[in-house]
């Protein structure tokens, strides 16, 4: 008897689960989400750390919980958003997590071996530097519209801001890096006219 029931389920088709199903549009859904938006993901992500192999970890700690809240995901049109909150949060934690050593920089001569950098290298450093030194308010808009692609209107439901607000961050933004570039230039002796 224990034989007929076992041909009697080896015989039948499996019907579909819906937990099955379900799991399957997570899975698309989520891969869709990875395939269209990685490149911007990581891009934002490596500007944040300036280090590939941090950068890599930071994406993939948010595809991880963007899985785990795939489901809160209510407007695809929002994902890409939704994405960089998360890894904005991500990359905090990583400093919540570390406890740096600090060093007397007395102790340790520099070196000149990073002195051949190229100019336009020099030029990155100096505009990542003083895009650092931008008060929060003006440098996350700004990072979020160079870095990121977002127009005004997203950075503004992204930081829960009036548009026009954003607008006007950004706008005191970069003409803080202008007129500290313009500085820069007459402290070298040259001239942008």
């Amino acid at each position: 008897m224990a034989i007929s029931l076992f041909r009697k389920k080896v015989g039948k088709k499996p019907t579909p689960s819906p937990v099955n199903e379900g799991m399957a549009d997570k899975q698309r859904k989520y891969e869709a989400l990875v395939n269209a938006l990685h490149g911007d993901i990581y891009r934002y992500a490596y500007w944040l750390c300036r280090d590939p192999h941090v950068a890599e970890d930071l994406v993939q700690e948010t595809y991880l919980r963007a899985w785990r809240a795939i489901d809160s995901l209510v407007d695809d049109k929002a994902a890409k958003a939704w994405l960089i909150t998360i890894l904005r949060r991500e990359n905090a934690r990583r400093f919540e997590r570390k406890q740096f050593d600090l060093i007397d920089l007395d102790e340790f001569p520099q070196s000149d071996s990073n002195a051949l950098h190229s100019e336009q290298e020099m030029e990155h450093e100096w505009l990542r530097r003083h895009i650092a030194r931008l008060p929060d308010e003006y440098q996350e808009p700004l990072l979020m519209q160079v870095v990121g692609g977002f127009s005004g209107e997203e950075i503004a439901q992204q930081l829960g801001l009036n548009k026009n607000t954003v607008m006007t961050r950004l706008f005191r933004a970069r003409n803080q890096i202008r007129e500290a570039m313009e500085s820069s230039a007459q402290q070298r002796g040259h001239s942008n006219g």
